[in-house]
């Protein structure tokens, strides 16, 4: 059974650049795919690495909401709270000011 990996936006625009490369065509879905990956990217894929390998150590810190934040690069404080809304708890004050810190040093 393969294990379950998280792609970041940057992942997937590699990755749909390279299958371009090696098809004539992209199919319409991985077209849209392409086009939002390449709208929306914020960081590259080695920056993401690094943001999501700094997210995780945090405590509460799950891996797929480090790459919810490495790929929407929040500013402010109700962006972050947004991103754990349907979570069974709540950010502190600190936490919240942590991953802002975070992803300021990567933009």
């Amino acid at each position: 059974m393969k294990k379950e990996e998280y792609l970041s936006l940057a992942d997937v625009r590699e990755l749909l650049e390279k299958e371009k490369d090696n098809r004539e065509e992209l199919m319409p879905e991985q077209k849209l795919a392409l086009s939002h990956a390449e709208s929306f990217t914020k960081l590259s894929r080695t920056k993401v690495k690094k943001l999501v390998a700094e997210l995780v150590k945090m405590d509460q810190m799950s891996e797929p909401n480090a790459y919810k934040i490495a790929d929407l690069m929040p500013e402010e404080p109700e962006e972050v709270r947004a991103i754990f809304s349907k979570e069974r708890f709540t950010l502190t004050k600190e936490e919240t000011d942590q991953v802002l810190k975070l992803v300021r040093k990567y933009l």
